[in-house]
């Protein structure tokens, strides 16, 4: 008699957790933050959709901060009004490491369970990093740069300077390139997030010609290749390689027409939707201690890092890429 009411007790304790709506942890008062920079961006506004997707899987409560431009100042702040909420987690993209860390450490230390995700805060007492391997991803355009350009040629890269990930995906290039001692790096421009800039400074490496002539142009984050590649149109001498960021609406037309070469492709749709559901599950299960390096402990509980993908888009998959955000947008 006794067994078999135990049995009953532990059938009724399991519907409780597959049934849903029957004993659901979730709460609307959970709160999780996402914070960037370029808030308007395509590629950020992806990721948000990915965020609040898993938001409303999970019923709980999902809220963005964060600046339209390239303003880590003002990323930090927005950190520190989210954490003085004391929500039950942060996703945050690093614009500059250096000025973010100590708020993360903050926040870590209030035991707000905090993940990176596109931009790592490598130094920081965050729990892991969700995005792309950057420096592989750099490593990958720059076998497709040699690849259009042979031997011999003069790169501009466009970036965000000491944005930790643009400056790994640099470094990834920079290592490939080491093999190619005729491909010269001219310049490295720092946009500071202002496209006009990109745009500007594309017009003026056209003028040049002769041994100073650029052959291939490589934008290093989501915004600059459509800017880029604007430039390059509006000249007489087409024959340039423009190497982009990111799947943006215009940035795959302009591969198709055949402005852009191809593009390196991130997830940050994943990224937002993987980050909420590591949030949740370390708020409901967190660690015995927030702040440890977990890299260095071969019985962690947590990846340090989890790679969400990439690959290249040119004009033998731009069609599939299209057809994908398609219906995603329906």
């Amino acid at each position: 008699m006794k067994a078999g009411k135990g049995i009953m007790l532990a059938v009724a304790a399991l519907a409780t957790v597959l049934i849903p709506g029957c004993g659901d942890r979730h709460s609307a008062k959970e709160v999780y933050y996402l914070i960037t920079t370029n808030m308007a961006t395509n590629y950020w506004q992806t990721a948000i959709a990915g965020f609040n997707k898993a938001a409303a899987q999970d019923k709980v409560t999902a809220k963005v901060a964060g600046p339209d431009n390239y303003d880590p100042q003002a990323e930090l702040k927005e950190l520190k009004k989210a954490v003085a909420t004391r929500p039950a987690g942060i996703l945050i993209s690093s614009a500059d490491a250096a000025v973010l860390t100590p708020e993360i450490n903050e926040a870590i230390a209030a035991g707000i369970p905090v993940i990176t995700i596109d931009s790592d805060a490598a130094g920081s007492h965050r729990i892991y990093f969700i995005g792309t391997n950057n420096l592989e991803a750099g490593r990958l355009g720059g076998q497709r740069l040699i690849s259009k350009l042979g031997a011999k040629g003069n790169v501009v890269f466009f970036t965000l300077v000491g944005q930790p990930n643009t400056d790994e995906r640099l470094k990834g290039f920079k290592d490939v390139l080491a093999s190619r001692p005729g491909i010269n790096i001219v310049e490295v421009v720092d946009i500071k997030g202002n496209l006009d800039a990109a745009f500007d400074k594309t017009q003026q490496f056209l003028e040049l010609s002769g041994a100073k002539k650029i052959d291939a142009f490589v934008c290093l984050e989501s915004a600059s290749g459509k800017m880029v590649a604007d430039a390059v149109k509006r000249t007489s001498d087409k024959n340039r390689v423009v190497l982009a960021w990111d799947v943006n609406p215009a940035t795959l037309n302009e591969i198709k027409d055949g402005t852009i070469d191809s593009t390196i492709v991130q997830k940050p749709f994943t990224m937002g939707f993987v980050g909420l559901k590591a949030l949740d599950e370390i708020y409901h299960d967190p660690p015995a201690q927030f702040g440890k390096d977990y890299s260095t402990d071969p019985f962690a509980p947590y990846p340090g890092f989890i790679d969400t993908g990439t690959s290249i888009v040119d004009k033998s998959n731009v069609d599939l890429f299209l057809a994908a955000a398609a219906a995603h947008a329906q």
